[in-house]
């Protein structure tokens, strides 16, 4: 007979104790040490746009990777130039990073992160208006046994006055005077506890994670992707989130989040540096090889994405089609690009930075 789980409502924000030990007040300078390094290190990138597609697409990669929505690099890159033979797993990647876009874009405009923001990303991550939940019946089931292990607020008026706190607590910063970081490990708990939305609860509270540390200053752009530690320490990760609600073990959580920050930050750095190496190497052999047709334009071109096609510098340099195909084809000549078919037409892989991404830095 299946254990009967009682709703659990999660208390309403600030946290009603002091969440800054010795031990969080440790791990939290390393942590903003190592995030205002990838802040500093990101800002070295010439072109933005090259490291929010790159990391972006990474974190869409790791976060769907989580609800067992597994695709490759190269089918997502593929994906993200050709609409022919997308699997529907790369469809969801590709929505986790427009909704990611959609709400850097609400915060920098509105310098706020609010519910309504909150509903917004998630319709574009599920592509569907059904907003915050209004049914009961909504349960968190160990995906081996089929057990209920977690039974969120099932009243609707519950969950709209939860998610009205939350988004007070997100946006007043005299609720407490914690670190933001520490601030960042509370949100996300509050957030998956409240589990407010049918789907996409999960993948939607780490884009807000994100969007979190944007809007406090913290980052420029979205290029911390906390979901590949959560990957690795999946059992931590769940284990603690539910201490928090059964036990009130706050510092294991906190310090599991801040321990998150720092080494991924640390990861993002040397990610960016081997990126800005390979720029430099790229412009040096363009340089040297193809001096004529050197630009700094086509140089950020070919790092915006590891395909591109004829299409692409059409657009963003302003050449034919026929002066496009030779700039591709004598890159290729020139060992920077590789030509591959896809349907009808032709895409050119920047098979370094490919590399570079698919497997990271320590390959």
């Amino acid at each position: 007979m299946e254990k009967v789980f009682e709703a659990y409502i999660p208390a309403y924000l600030p946290v009603a104790k002091d969440l800054e030990s010795k031990a969080v007040l440790k791990k939290a300078l390393e942590s903003n040490k190592a995030l205002a390094e990838l802040k500093g290190t990101a800002r070295t990138i010439p072109n933005q746009d090259i490291l929010i597609n790159a990391l972006a697409l990474q974190e869409a990669k790791d976060s769907s990777e989580i609800e067992n929505i597994v695709t490759t690099h190269d089918e997502l890159y593929r994906s993200m130039v050709s609409s022919s033979n997308v699997s529907n797993a790369a469809k969801e990647v590709q929505r986790y990073r427009e909704a990611l876009y959609r709400g850097f874009d609400l915060v920098k405009e509105q310098e706020l992160l609010l519910k309504r923001h909150i509903v917004e990303i998630q319709s574009v991550l599920e592509e569907n208006d059904a907003g915050i939940r209004t049914q009961s019946g909504t349960a968190l089931r160990n995906e081996r046994t089929g057990e209920i292990v977690y039974m969120p607020p099932q009243d609707h008026e519950t969950i709209q006055k939860l998610m009205d706190n939350l988004e007070q607590y997100i946006n007043n910063a005299d609720m407490d005077d914690y670190d933001p970081l520490v601030k960042m490990a509370i949100i996300h708990y509050q957030f998956e506890s409240i589990h407010p939305f049918y789907d996409g609860n999960g993948r939607t509270g780490r884009i807000v994670n994100i969007l979190y540390l944007i809007l406090n200053g913290l980052l420029d752009l979205p290029v911390l992707y906390l979901s590949s530690y959560i990957i690795r320490t999946k059992a931590d990760y769940y284990r603690l989130l539910n201490a928090v609600r059964t036990e009130d073990a706050w510092e294991e959580w906190v310090i599991y989040i801040l321990e998150g920050v720092r080494q991924t930050a640390a990861e993002s750095v040397k990610q960016i540096e081997e990126i800005t190496k390979l720029i430099k190497q790229t412009k040096d052999e363009l340089r040297e090889k193809l001096p004529k047709l050197y630009s700094k334009d086509l140089l950020e071109l070919l790092f915006k994405h590891p395909y591109t096609k004829i299409a692409f510098l059409v657009d963003e340099l302003g050449v034919s089609r026929k002066t496009a195909g030779l700039h591709l084809r004598a890159i290729e000549e020139a060992g920077i690009l590789e030509s591959v078919k896809m349907g009808r037409d032709v895409y050119f892989v920047n098979t370094r930075l490919f590399e570079l991404l698919q497997y990271g830095v320590n390959r």
